[in-house]
């Protein structure tokens, strides 16, 4: 008789591949998937700097772009979105996978992958950038972006939290 470790690791693969069958069939649907994750990854930023912005003396957290719509996503290339105060970067890149979905990088099916990156002029000095990878995950009925640490290894979803824990070990 099969371990239960052996039938819980199936049941995750065949849960996985019901999800993300489903966009095997509609390339069109992928990709407004797409636009719809770049977008929604830029409006958390903008939320985080818009908070910490509004609770500080001077506006000094700066986001670039300021604004995004969907038409800016470029599905062939990487996107980038930075946060930068005093010095100080938090780098988002993110770009398509190459196929429609993928499952290669991580158990859960995405169609957008990427990572942040933060540091300072300190950290560039002794060649030390901190990294977490980030995914756009598919979901039973949405999707949603997570970010892993290879280190922990931990994984949560990407929020306001998430960026102002990376940026306070920045300071």
């Amino acid at each position: 008789m099969a371990s239960d470790e052996a039938i819980n690791r199936l049941a995750r693969q065949i849960d996985a591949a019901r999800k993300s069958e489903r966009f095997m069939v509609n390339p069109e649907e992928v990709a407004e998937l797409r636009r719809q994750g770049a977008c929604a990854l830029h409006q958390i930023c903008v939320e985080f700097v818009s908070s910490l912005n509004s609770k500080l003396s001077q506006s000094v957290v700066d986001l670039s772009p300021a604004t995004y719509a969907p038409e800016m996503f470029r599905p062939s290339d990487v996107n980038l979105i930075q946060i930068s105060s005093q010095g100080r970067q938090m780098q988002i890149m993110f770009q398509a996978t190459p196929q429609l979905f993928s499952m290669e990088k991580f158990r859960v099916p995405y169609v957008l992958e990427g990572e942040v990156r933060t540091y300072n002029q300190g950290m560039l000095e002794r060649f030390e950038i901190r990294s977490r990878l980030l995914f756009f995950c598919l979901d039973e009925d949405a999707a949603v972006w997570r970010f892993f640490d290879w280190r922990g290894p931990r994984t949560a979803v990407v929020d306001g939290d998430l960026l102002a824990s990376l940026m306070g070990q920045l300071f």
